[in-house]
């Protein structure tokens, strides 16, 4: 109904889940920190400076945005977004946290998995103005921020 994914798309989410390590997603599996039979939870390779490893939830079904999601794994979402929000309050001690998903290309969706990103914020962080700038990370420099979250949740 509201999709954009063209016909050949390639997932790199799914790939990710599928446990496939390829340039087509910038996700290492030991980036994921949590996984149940509905939900995944990583930390993104894109690196916002001032709020570096920031984890990223979706569900391990793909359903490209928000419209097409059952409500039960709305809620498992949501309830694991709660879970790890707290655990970043203590293991990165930050000032607040940022929800963030997107759908549709015109809502800044940029790949068509659902996810959504829950960012640590600091008081006077240049989150908005480094969000556009954010730097594709090295692998190894993501995996501390997932044994954090692994290890605490």
């Amino acid at each position: 109904m509201h999709n954009h994914a063209p016909a050949d798309y390639q997932c790199p989410i799914c790939l990710a889940i599928r446990g496939i390590e390829a340039e087509a997603t910038w996700i290492r599996q030991a980036d994921i920190f949590f996984r149940d039979d509905l939900t995944l939870g990583f930390i993104s390779s894109k690196f916002i400076t001032g709020n570096e490893g920031h984890p990223i939830i979706v569900p391990v079904e793909h359903f490209e945005n928000l419209y097409e999601m059952p409500d039960e794994v709305n809620h498992r979402i949501i309830n694991l977004a709660k879970q790890v929000a707290i655990t970043l309050k203590t293991v990165r001690n930050c000032d607040g946290v940022t929800l963030l998903q997107s759908n549709e290309p015109a809502g800044d969706q940029h790949a068509f998995h659902f996810h959504l990103h829950v960012v640590p914020r600091f008081n006077r962080d240049a989150f908005h103005q480094e969000v556009l700038n954010a730097r594709r990370s090295d692998p190894q420099e993501r995996i501390s921020f997932a044994i954090q979250l692994r290890n605490s949740l």
